[in-house]
């Protein structure tokens, strides 16, 4: 908090060190403390809706487990400092004098937007293997440039981000995808330090993965999906659509193909690479360790990006299932993208919005007339056949070919004799 105060940043955590001990603490704080890391001095104080996280000054102990020193030591703010991860990190404010406590030179580093260990950068990475990411993180979040000696640490240990467990990559990609001014700086720093290798290779494979030139003017897959997250909302952004934005092209380096035509001339073609990438997104968030309904949420938006050419030519049921599916604006939202860093003809899109907004005074998907109770009611039994009907139903009410669920059932049963 005292770096994102200096930097004019919002404030979000808001974290206390002192010289008084746990148990002091638990004494200042009668039942309003949790002793989360009690034994590494970390202490959390709830103080009306507020929790605040109270640390004990410490030097830590060998990182046997590449997370977690073995055991702590209380010390002082001097040393405190030392042991923590990043110089601008390590910066205290005295809440009293309002002096700013600078042991790691992180003042000068702020100055000059510099992201740099404390100390020798392979001890920092080595203690804490998670701290290689979130260098990554930090100096495209905050606009840093990483310094030479830290970034050759990380590409030389990249490796060791394997240890780390899955979720607590995920927390740190995601923050990073959300909230970094430009998400392309991220992503490259990852490929450019060997991160984006050892956790999300599928992407890593964008990278010289040819597109057709007639219809990808801008590049490779790689630097057609670095142009559509750069232009994504402003921070905070949408994971779910941010997401979809970064695996959308996950089937194109799987489905490659180089043909020639009849002419001789080469062609490049990504059969079905739009089913691929759901199934590849899926894997991904479930390797990831993340919940059901966000992979279903983002690989349904990745599965539909290439329908949206098909709109003209559906049939008025089939277009308002689509247009009525929960993820259908955000869907929207990434053709936009898509096309405009491609051929920049826009026409699917708008097309596709004309028909989403014809909807605004109606519900795109009502609810239907014709239920499995309707159906018993009227002397059916339940079987193989009820599903078919009632599809059959609800799109015939979609397409308005029937003046009311009355004439609607009466045709219904007698096709169904």
């Amino acid at each position: 908090c005292v770096r994102d105060l200096l930097l004019n940043r919002p404030l979000n955590d808001l974290d206390i060190a002192t010289s008084a001990t746990p148990d002091d603490i638990e004494r200042i704080f009668p039942d309003q403390t949790l002793p989360v890391g009690k034994s590494f001095g970390v202490m959390i104080v709830k103080r009306d809706t507020f929790t605040f996280e109270v640390a004990t000054f410490r030097t830590d102990a060998a990182y046997v487990d590449g997370r977690h020193p073995d055991h702590v030591t209380f010390s002082t703010p001097e040393l405190d400092a030392q042991r923590r991860d990043f110089t601008i990190n390590a910066l205290f404010l005295d809440p009293v004098s309002g002096e700013i406590l600078d042991f790691t030179n992180g003042l000068n580093d702020l100055a000059t937007k510099t992201l740099r260990t404390i100390r020798n950068p392979d001890d920092r990475f080595r203690e804490d293997h998670l701290r290689l990411l979130r260098a990554v993180r930090f100096a495209a979040v905050l606009d840093f440039n990483l310094d030479p000696d830290t970034r050759a640490a990380i590409l030389r240990l990249a490796p060791l981000l394997k240890s780390v467990a899955a979720e607590r990559i995920a927390a740190e990609f995601f923050k990073a995808l959300c909230h970094a001014p430009r998400p392309s700086v991220f992503l490259n720093l990852l490929r450019d330090t060997n991160l984006l290798a050892q956790f999300l290779p599928e992407v890593l494979a964008f990278n010289g993965c040819d597109q057709p030139p007639q219809f990808h003017p801008e590049g490779d897959v790689w630097t057609h999906t670095c142009l559509m997250l750069d232009d994504l909302p402003p921070p905070p952004r949408d994971l779910a659509l941010t997401l979809a934005t970064l695996f959308h092209d996950l089937g194109k380096p799987p489905t490659f193909q180089r043909q020639r035509d009849a002419s001789g001339r080469e062609l490049i073609r990504f059969m079905g690479h739009a089913p691929v990438g759901a199934r590849l997104t899926r894997d991904i968030l479930a390797r990831l360790k993340q919940s059901t309904a966000l992979a279903d949420e983002v690989a349904s938006i990745v599965y539909d990006h290439m329908t949206f050419h098909e709109i003209p030519n559906m049939r008025p049921a089939t277009l308002r299932r689509f247009l009525g599916k929960p993820t259908f604006a955000k869907a929207l939202a990434l053709n936009r993208l898509d096309l405009l860093h491609s051929i920049g003809d826009l026409s699917d899109y708008h097309f596709a919005k004309q028909k989403f907004d014809d909807f605004a005074s109606e519900p795109i998907l009502p609810a239907p007339w014709i239920t499995g109770a309707d159906l018993i009611a009227a002397g059916l039994s339940p079987g193989k056949t009820f599903s078919a009907l009632l599809k059959r139903a609800y799109d015939a009410q979609l397409e308005n070919k029937f003046p009311d669920k009355a004439a609607l059932l009466r045709a219904l049963l007698n096709d169904a004799d």
